[in-house]
């Protein structure tokens, strides 16, 4: 039986998302083949060992107690009485989106401490949560992507000349979003040139690049990809917002925020359209194990267009990437399953090349 660190909550604006992700995958886990260990990051960053009373209702819980670190070359260790101890495991599941989850940083750690983990790598989790270098290096490869302007804090010396470049690019309305945090955490519509000087200053409070994007009238199409070199895609999902557009309040408060089809009711043609942009996406930046690839399908063209992906999606009930795998014929717990497989192999891979000469 392996056992499973699954580390959860995390310092983002998604933290509770996280939990909810977590708990699901808890509930879903093959309990033959796992053991779950449970390990809560605190809004403050710090780790600690969770027993079975975290496990309540639809979301786990963090108390705080004995604290575990990652130790390079040691895996993780936790505190005891008689000082620090080995904390056996055989992989981890870092259920953590957004900043210090999804952005290559804890991979990092993991990678130092010498751990197989869930999920993309290093610069694939980087190249991700970066809307801009993911959006430029999709642009070079010749995929279709809604067209952006990036803005630095410097830039907020003149909005106004900001607001006529976006008006003259895009027209209005227009999208203001952070460039690496995920859930619409930051994000607003903006409708008018003298709204996007504080539409910017909000997105700014998330992180230190923000991008302006045109509002398209689109369907919005989601499709899980699963995989490392030969990645396959599902039949693509559609989100139908009840809200002005999927934000934070319509992915995870509103439980009428919106509505899944799984799959999408859209040509075959789309469909394969989706699905082999999503694919040549994930290999772009060099993803392993999962993600979640986020579309727009113009109502007026029917172009299809590359929004975002994900690296590590939600989790919950409601979450799309779990379900259009299961759509696919792939059950939650058989997903979970196969992605800890790919970890394993992953780190086996790496775990035979050689980093130093002896």
């Amino acid at each position: 039986m392996k056992r499973m660190v699954i580390l959860y909550g995390g310092r983002s604006g998604e933290h509770e998302v996280s939990l909810v992700s977590a708990a699901s995958i808890v509930r879903h886990l093959d309990s033959s083949a796992f053991r779950p260990i449970l390990v809560g990051a605190s809004k403050e960053g710090e780790w600690y060992l969770q027993d079975g009373s975290a496990v309540a209702g639809d979301s786990l819980s963090i108390a705080k107690g004995r604290r575990v670190f990652a130790a390079p070359g040691r895996g993780l260790v936790v505190e005891s009485p008689r000082g620090p101890e080995s904390l056996e495991c055989d992989l981890v599941f870092p259920v953590l989106h957004g900043s210090f989850g999804e952005d290559g940083t804890i991979q990092g750690l993991l990678e130092i401490a010498g751990l197989p983990y869930v999920g993309a790598p290093v610069l694939g989790s980087g190249l991700g949560m970066d809307k801009q270098k993911s959006k430029e290096l999709w642009q070079g490869a010749g995929l279709p992507v809604v067209p952006f302007i990036a803005v630095r804090p410097e830039a907020m010396g003149d909005v106004d000349a900001l607001s006529r470049k976006a008006g003259a690019r895009f027209g209005w309305p227009c999208f203001v979003k952070p460039c690496s945090s995920g859930s619409s955490v930051g994000a607003s519509k903006v409708a008018a040139g003298d709204a996007l000087g504080p539409a910017l200053r909000a997105a700014f409070d998330w992180d230190e690049k923000v991008l302006i994007e045109p509002f398209v009238v689109a369907r919005e199409i989601e499709c899980a990809v699963l995989g490392d070199a030969e990645p396959v895609a599902f039949a693509p999902g559609e989100v139908i917002p009840t809200h002005e557009f999927y934000d934070y309040e319509a992915k995870y408060v509103d439980p009428e925020g919106a509505r899944l089809e799984v799959p999408a009711a859209i040509s075959p043609e789309q469909a394969e359209r989706v699905k082999s942009v999503a694919v040549a996406a994930f290999k772009a930046c060099e993803l392993s194990g999962m993600a979640r690839v986020d579309f727009f399908i113009d109502r007026r063209t029917g172009e299809v267009l590359l929004n975002e992906l994900n690296t590590i999606p939600g989790f919950t009930h409601i979450s799309m990437y779990p379900r259009m795998c299961e759509a696919g014929g792939l059950p939650y717990s058989e997903l979970i399953t196969r992605l800890a497989e790919l970890a394993i192999e992953r780190h086996a891979r790496r775990s035979r090349l050689k980093f130093m000469r002896v």
